[in-house]
């Protein structure tokens, strides 16, 4: 057997400890030696019967010699350490078959002089599966069978057809055969069959209701009740929980370990390489599964031969802290330098987490692209589009995913280094013996001292400045080529303000960075807040322009693991793009531009609800302070001051707010009210699609438009929509108008009629939200028709023959329906749903006539990213009123911001008496504020609608981009007025934050009462974004210098 001591050495660090820094175990964590056993075995009585029946099935077979048979299978009935488990569950054939390859194995090793045995039998079966090897405790071979990995893929991690299995593996001593110290690790793997498959939330807890019967039938009281505490724990948190425990007199200590099931795939497996790291072996390991959604891992581990004199507790405590660790990422990319041991498991999951953020940084543009931008025009949307193109290309062509891990393979020595830096920074400090809880299993007299192999290693390392780094790193590589890759991990330790890396439970591992490194010339406009997350199913980014800013946390999917590529590429730049974005159009709230995105790995497109639940829980652990010794702990905090993010729902996330919003009362956060908008109405929330918020700010649209042409009878005025009567705007925005449709396209096809479609028809739809499908066709006149995208050959009333439905349906809004005045195609177009760039610079011609006039002269844009901005340009150059998505549909951020006011300003109880619906009923205060947003909604889009019109009539600008520059004003203007002098004249302050409140919310609570409950940033907000907006709404984007001190004095006269 290799000798374990000759790899002690190479450990990074490894020390033996001298027992002064030894964790303390508390009582109740110490087992007698009877207890620790755990299950009670099997005894299977017809083991004996079977055993000769073995023998005669060997002897007719005629492989191994008939005088060696009974040999052989006495040998391995009772010499191997195999658990009865096996034998009563295994048919006479299959043993026979696993004897047989045993003693195959035995001559092979006989055969090439003594050398290891190698045992390995499989038996897989849709309810069961046995995988026997040999191998030697305490190492990983890498080159062996992998069998943990294999049943973890097929039995343990969350499968598709639902069945759970619980597994046992025992390691057992291999009598006369083989080299020294080879032993049979056994794994039996059992379909469950619980007590209850669909327990009540009352029942999680009743371990008799949730477990396996034969979990039932095999644990013994100690392993019940020890099982008992865990399920409690661990249904209440996010992340894995570990307990330990110590078995008198032994140096033999248990591990359990509870989580959710389906949240750490490949946890299992990848725990063997963390105990080996530690010299530590496993004897025994259970996997048992509950039906309230948890697993529960247990791990008896000693010393691995040769680490007899290792201090057990202090690799026990280390293991502890890390597991949490390797549940964050299972299977880094640096796992084989962590298997192999030249960098420990905090290195190589430091190595990915900045290989990531190098993937999405690194790619720099160059001069030539920094000299482009500078001759183009910053002001020309067209440019800008087309500088954006060029710009994702640049980047999606220079350093790659593979580039940046082949050079970080290379230097693992420089790596240890490179943590060092991060460690020494972040490194939560241990509490005191004095302030732990009496269950710390690492407080000592003195306080906890951290002397695992790895921290020993790291104490030995110099300390460095970041120029020391820098210096150091180019040294330490050969080209420029590996200097920039490698003078990453400088960037990233440099500008990171904190972080739950060090935190001892965690479910992802989080950062928040100073956005300081980001370039200029690529992100002009400078963000506030960045946070990354990097989890075992996803990497995701937070990013937020102010302080106080909200935006949705969306899910990204990848059709491919080619899209995925695409989408990793572009993951920052589109979470960037859609906050500046969200940041414009919150230009009249107090809250900034923010956006969440969360993508999924390639092989985890179905682990959506897993990887938001991560997300959320890791960036919670920046925001509110951990105050539970070993569980979380305070962060260090280098940003200084306390934070609030302000989200909402966005893509694949809607129904997944009101968790967040309640996780974050579990958690401790004073402001889980007002963590999510988009929430149920029994948590206070606003739906925006059942009060028809967003339609509200698009309708103001559209009816001013028509007061400026004189169109006062909207029956007469012919309309197309894409976004049918299934969707929030489209069903809303049928209910709220009453024009002559001709024309709705929606997911399941074209449905047209040049005489108008029946209004009652579509009022029915739009009320049961469905889509056109189910539109009564008989209702339709002589030249109506519906082509559905699964039709293909059909013929039109016109004589018009649609070859494939899904390509008429995608092309639809470009026909020339001829409905409108003057041979246009409609009146007007109000797009409430689509693909995003529907209409680009590469179609929009469609929409122009032979003589240059757009086909539709109305245009109001309610679904985001319909039209591309240079499209919009063109059509508004070919006569066409168009207004963008930015300006038209700002109600549902209006709404979502009053209801975080709402959150912020009611105490737990009077938010919950004055705006939770409970069993349908809704407090009366509720519904008169849902009325009142509803109000400054149409208010806010009406002095909007009114100021654009103006500047465009003035200036000639196009409403495309008098909306951006509008909006650039405003939050301009808010950001200096929110740190003016003004916010110090008290009695003005008031005045305008009397105004700005609503009108509600201060006869409820006082004026005094909400300036004392809402933060101070977010009362900022709101006395910036209300004076600025209708400062800018009232004289424009250019006022005078003298407009500002009339407006202001204007407010000085105010008397209450």
């Amino acid at each position: 057997m290799p000798d374990i001591k000759r790899f002690v050495p190479t450990l990074p660090g490894y020390a033996v400890s001298s027992g002064a820094d030894t964790p303390v175990t508390p009582m109740d964590h110490k087992l007698s030696r009877k207890a620790s056993i755990g299950y009670n075995p099997i005894e299977f009585k017809g083991k004996l019967s079977q055993r000769d029946l073995v023998i005669g099935a060997l002897k007719k077979q005629d492989w191994i010699p008939k005088d060696k048979v009974k040999d052989e299978v006495t040998w391995f009935y009772t010499k191997l350490g195999i658990d009865d488990l096996y034998f009563s569950e295994e048919s006479v054939d299959t043993i026979a078959a696993h004897i047989l390859a045993i003693y195959g194995a035995k001559c092979n090793s006989a055969a090439e002089g003594g050398e290891a045995l190698q045992v390995r039998l499989v038996q897989e079966s849709p309810d069961h599966a046995v995988y026997i090897d040999t191998s030697y405790p305490g190492i990983t071979d890498t080159e062996g069978p992998k069998y943990e990995a294999r049943l973890e893929d097929t039995y343990l991690n969350q499968r598709k057809d639902n069945k759970v299995f619980r597994l046992e593996t025992f390691r057992s001593k291999m009598a006369g055969v083989g080299l020294d110290g080879q032993e049979l690790r056994s794994y039996f793997v059992n379909q469950c069959n619980f007590v209850k498959e669909d327990p009540s939330p009352e029942e999680y807890e009743d371990l008799d209701v949730v477990s396996d019967k034969t979990f039932l039938e095999k644990a013994t009281a100690n392993t019940r009740q020890i099982y008992q505490k865990m399920i409690k724990d661990a249904l209440s948190r996010t992340g894995p929980v570990v307990d330990l425990y110590e078995v008198e007199g032994t140096q033999e200590r248990r591990m359990v370990i509870g989580l959710r099931r389906g949240s750490g795939e490949y946890f299992f497996s990848t725990m063997s390489d963390l105990y080996h790291y530690h010299g530590l072996t496993s004897t025994r390991k259970f996997v048992e599964q509950f039906s309230n959604g948890l697993s529960v891992t247990s791990i008896y581990l000693q010393p691995a031969p040769g680490n007899e004199n290792m201090d057990v507790d202090v690799a026990m405590d280390s293991m502890r802290r890390e597991t949490s660790l390797l549940f964050c990422i299972p299977n880094n990319l640096y796992h084989d330098h962590f298997i192999s041991q030249k960098l420990s498991l905090q290195e190589s999951t430091y190595a990915h987490c900045v290989s990531i953020f190098t993937m999405h940084f690194l790619n720099r543009l160059g001069s030539e692209y920094t000299t482009l931008r500078q001759q183009l025009d910053p002001n020309n949307s067209i440019h800008q589009q087309l500088l954006a193109k060029l710009k994702r290309r640049l980047r999606g062509e220079t350093y790659t995913s593979n580039d940046i891990q082949r050079v970080i393979h290379r230097f693992p020595a420089l790596v240890r280094i490179l943590y060092r830096s991060f460690f020494e920074v972040h490194r939560i400090k241990p509490r005191s013996a004095s302030a732990s809880n009496s269950t710390s299993r690492c407080a000592t007299p003195q306080g906890p001292k951290l002397t695992s192999p790895s921290t020993v290693a790291l104490n030995k390392m110099p300390s460095m400045s970041y120029d020391q780094l820098d210096e150091y790193v180019r040294g330490a590589v050969s080209n420029e080529h590996e200097q920039l890759i490698m003078s990453a991990f400088v960037v990233f330790n440099q500008h990171c303000l904190k972080t739950n890396y060090f935190q001892p439970t965690k479910s992802a591992l989080s950062f928040r960075f100073s956005p300081a490194f980001l370039p200029e010339e690529e992100y002009p406009q400078p963000l506030y807040g960045m946070f990354l997350v990097v989890g075992a199913e996803f990497r995701g980014f937070h990013l937020r322009f102010r302080d106080v800013a909200r935006g949705g946390i969306r899910i990204v999917k990848s059709r491919s693991p080619e899209q995925f590529v695409i989408n990793s590429r572009s993951l920052f730049d589109e979470n960037y793009a859609l906050a500046s974005t969200q940041q414009r159009k919150n230009k009249d709230i107090p809250e900034g531009g923010a956006k969440g995105v969360i993508l999924l790995d390639a092989d985890a497109q179905d682990k959506g609800e897993v990887a938001f639940h991560k997300y959320i829980d890791s960036l919670i652990d920046l925001l509110i302070e951990g105050t539970s010794p070993n569980i979380k702990e305070k962060l260090v905090d280098l940003h200084g001051k306390p934070e609030i993010l302000f989200c909402g729902p966005d893509e694949n996330t809607a129904g997944l707010v009101d968790w967040a919003c309640l996780h974050a009362k579990s958690r401790g956060a004073p402001w889980w009210k007002s963590f999510f908008t988009g929430k149920s109405k029994r948590l206070g929330g606003i739906p925006h699609d059942a009060y028809g918020m967003t339609s509200l700010s698009v309708r103001e649209y559209v009816k001013g438009t028509y007061a400026k042409l004189g169109l006062t009878d909207q029956s007469q005025i012919t309309k197309i929509q894409t976004g049918g009567p299934d969707g929030d705007l489209g069903s809303n925005e049928i209910l709220l108008s009453g024009e002559k449709y001709i024309a709705i396209i929606d997911g399941s096809g074209v449905l047209c009629d040049p005489q108008g479609l029946q209004r009652s028809e579509l009022l029915r739809l739009a009320k049961e939200r469905k889509m056109i499908s189910d539109f009564d066709t008989s209702l339709l006149s002589a030249e109506g028709y519906r082509v559905l995208v699964d039709e293909n050959s059909k013929t039109l009333p016109s004589g018009e023959v649609v070859t494939n439905g899904t390509t008429f349906r995608n092309t639809a809004h470009l026909r020339n329906f001829g409905c409108g005045k003057d041979g246009k195609s409609a009146d007007a177009f109000v797009p409430c749903g689509g693909r995003p760039e529907a209409i680009n610079i590469s179609n929009v011609n469609a929409l122009i006539d032979e003589q240059g006039n757009a086909r539709l002269p109305i245009i109001i844009e309610g679904a985001n990213l319909f039209v591309t901005q240079d499209a919009r340009l063109a059509l508004e150059k070919a006569g066409a009123i168009v207004f963008k998505d930015a300006s038209t549909n700002k109600g549902g951020v209006t709404s979502s911001s009053l209801e975080v006011l709402a959150a912020l300003s009611f105490s737990d109880e009077e938010f919950k008496e004055h705006m939770c619906v409970h069993d349908g009923q809704e407090p009366a205060f509720y519904q008169q504020y849902v009325a009142s947003v509803q109000q400054i909604i149409c208010n806010n889009a009406s002095m909007e609608f009114e100021a654009m019109w103006r500047e465009n009539k003035l200036t000639g600008t196009p409403m495309s981009v008098l909306s951006d520059t509008l909006s650039k004003a405003i939050v301009t203007l808010q950001e200096e007025l929110s740190n003016s002098s003004l916010w110090d004249k008290v009695e003005l302050r008031n005045r305008i934050l009397r105004e700005a409140f609503p009108k509600l919310l201060v006869d409820k609570l006082s004026l005094e009462t909400l300036l004392q409950r809402v933060p101070d940033a977010y009362i900022r907000a709101i006395f910036g974004s209300y004076l600025a907006s209708r400062f800018v709404y009232r004289f424009g984007i250019a006022p005078s210098q003298f407009k500002m001190y009339e407006f202001i004095s204007e407010w000085e006269q105010i008397e209450y």
